[in-house]
């Protein structure tokens, strides 16, 4: 028989089996239940306690699309339960022209093992769809509720963030800058139908010259193998190797850093587990 709730049992259902560490926050005994509470699924989310408890309680209705494409990457739904998860909050699930976001349970399991590397996955448009303890404590990033401010292409051509701790020199900005352009024109070339590509480039055009000069060029680069020096507050200077994974059909991104073994930066990069995020 229907509860009539659909929505908020699915929700709840969702939430008690994420494990907090798989989204990033330490293991805590005392829970009362397995997964992650209504306060985490808010923070990390972008949404209010209250509302979350509203949309359990059925209480909220018609949450917008941010809101459900917020939730949805929270709870690390599939691609059938994104869908279901639409149908019971009465909306239509994204088109299949939009990227995807996301991740296969294969790469799940790859990117949970991979505890011990600094790691995030993007999307195909440079989303950050999720980022590991190791990531956050070396690169010191944190999560953002605001959507756009998670697109690492407008964080750097629109907002860019003074505190960065990747150190460039010009050539390597500059090579940086052109990959990221290409990356986007190949993004919205593949998803022509994903509204959030199109007004993601019209926004830096509007915002940046210097995307816009790189735009109007037409380049097309790949994401070849390089090295990074990252500036650690604690730690100092760490030059790294960085290796950029895309996932045939997904478009997910996943970027690694690593050193070589019995290096400096290897030792350093291990400790990077010392440090709170």
């Amino acid at each position: 028989m229907s509860s009539g709730n659909e929505l908020g049992v699915a929700l709840r259902a969702w939430r008690e089996r994420v494990r907090p560490e798989a989204a990033g926050l330490p293991a805590d005994r005392g829970r009362r239940i397995p997964g992650l509470r209504r306060e985490e699924v808010a923070l990390l989310g972008g949404i209010s306690v209250d509302y979350l408890v509203r949309l359990e309680q059925g209480r909220a209705r018609n949450p917008s699309a941010q809101v459900l494409a917020a939730l949805a990457r929270v709870l690390r739904l599939s691609a059938a339960e994104i869908d279901l998860f639409y149908r019971l909050a009465g909306a239509s699930a994204p088109p299949a022209g939009s990227i995807p976001a996301a991740i296969p349970r294969a790469v799940r399991l790859m990117v949970d093992r991979m505890s011990d590397t600094p790691l995030a996955v993007f999307t195909a448009a440079w989303d950050t769809v999720e980022t590991n303890a190791l990531w956050r404590a070396l690169i010191g990033e944190t999560a953002d509720p605001d959507t756009r401010a998670r697109n690492l292409i407008w964080r750097h051509f629109a907002a860019p963030d003074a505190t960065s701790r990747v150190e460039r020199t010009a050539d390597e900005r500059d090579a940086f800058e052109r990959e990221l352009v290409a990356d986007l024109r190949r993004a919205s070339e593949r998803y022509p139908d994903d509204r959030a590509v199109s007004e993601l480039t019209e926004a830096l055009l509007a915002a940046s010259p210097r995307f816009a000069e790189l735009w109007g060029r037409f380049e097309a680069t790949t994401n070849a193998p390089g090295r990074k020096t990252i500036v650690h507050p604690e730690l100092g200077p760490l030059t790294v190797d960085c290796d950029v994974l895309t996932l045939d059909g997904s478009d997910l991104r996943i970027v690694m850093y690593s050193a070589p073994p019995g290096t400096r930066e290897n030792d350093l990069l291990r400790r990077l587990a010392e440090f709170p995020v």
